[in-house]
């Protein structure tokens, strides 16, 4: 191995071309700490195929007869890297899957038919099948978009889940208009083409995003906004166009169209002071389910899995734990 000094001794080639990379190019230096973060927590990144269609995911541990399986579905235009937070705090012997949403990251990109709420479900129920996660009942948890996606899926596939965690999700027709509804309604009154404030192009764009998505300031280091952004802007054209299909007529209220036919046990999570989708939701889905647990976090926003992912991961297994409880006095 060739080897260069500097004058702090001796450095391999290889680690000053990956210092290097990181700092032209910030992107990679995500992309490693998320691998590095996957391999500290024991998440495996993994391939399953349904047909022709590619699912990419990561999962930790084996199905157990004493807790359910987790499933994690990410919100719009993240990954199945959001959940790592949240991950760091479940328990090592919870087995726990976490899968890249259609045409997200690993997982096959294809076209608009596949990234409505019902194309999504239809996708993730494949997904489940292909790993064998249907040999048994398990948890689905779901975050804002996703969140969207695993209310739907309860409804119309309710003898594969045990229960399900809904996270400030989408899809639902909330009493009060959030801080970017408000935007969108906007847009739509003026009948100008704006900027998505959700899909970020400048840096000041992604800040004013995770200023839209987090209560609390994240001031993240220079560098690593520009990775994030670097990451997002090449995957630009097709986030707008599966936005385009989550706000269109056949999804932009399809959890609350569904709503009447979940029959799973409900847990609900939800930011108080979400910017994205109101928290008012959480009243809907209390109202309108009738085994619905709901908990609002103060001083917390949209990003729950970033926010507060020890609390989170807390809710999500007391949950289970009473799920369990129940189970067992009804046998």
């Amino acid at each position: 191995m060739d080897l260069i000094v500097l004058s702090g001794g001796i450095l391999a080639l290889p680690v000053l071309a990956f210092i290097t990379s990181c700092l032209l190019w910030p992107g990679a230096l995500l992309r490693a700490y998320n691998w590095y973060w996957r391999r500290r927590l024991g998440l495996l990144v993994q391939f399953s195929h349904s047909g022709t269609y590619r699912f990419c995911y990561c999962s930790r541990g084996t199905p157990r007869d004493d807790t359910p399986s987790l499933l994690l579905l990410h919100g719009f235009s993240a990954t199945k890297d959001m959940w790592l937070p949240v991950v760091k705090h479940l328990p090592r012997s919870q087995h726990v899957v976490c899968v890249d949403m259609p045409g997200h990251e690993g997982t096959s990109r294809t076209g608009a038919e596949d990234y409505s709420i019902q194309g999504q479900v239809t996708r993730i129920h494949q997904f489940v099948r292909s790993v064998g996660l249907d040999k048994r009942p398990f948890h689905l948890v779901g975050t804002s978009m996703g969140g969207n996606v695993a209310g739907v899926y309860a409804a119309r596939y309710p003898d594969d889940l045990s229960s399900a965690t809904l996270v400030c999700p989408a899809g639902l027709v909330y009493p009060t208009d959030s801080e970017f509804i408000s935007r969108l309604r906007e847009m739509e009154n003026s009948k100008e083409e704006g900027r998505i404030p959700l899909i970020p192009s400048t840096p000041q764009e992604l800040e004013d995003m995770l200023k839209l998505c987090c209560y609390v300031p994240l001031n993240l280091p220079r560098q690593v906004l520009r990775g994030l952004l670097a990451n997002r802007i090449p995957n630009n054209s097709f986030y707008k166009e599966v936005f385009m299909e989550l706000v269109g007529e056949k999804s932009r209220h399809s959890l609350q169209e569904n709503l009447h036919l979940i029959s799973s046990p409900v847990q609900v999570i939800w930011g108080k002071e979400d910017q994205v989708v109101d928290v008012s939701g959480a009243s809907v889905l209390q109202a309108e389910l009738t085994n619905c647990q709901v908990t609002v976090l103060e001083d917390c926003g949209h990003s729950v899995a970033l926010e507060r992912p020890r609390k989170a991961a807390t809710l999500i297994m007391d949950f289970l734990s009473r799920q369990e409880v129940n189970t067992k006095k009804h046998s």
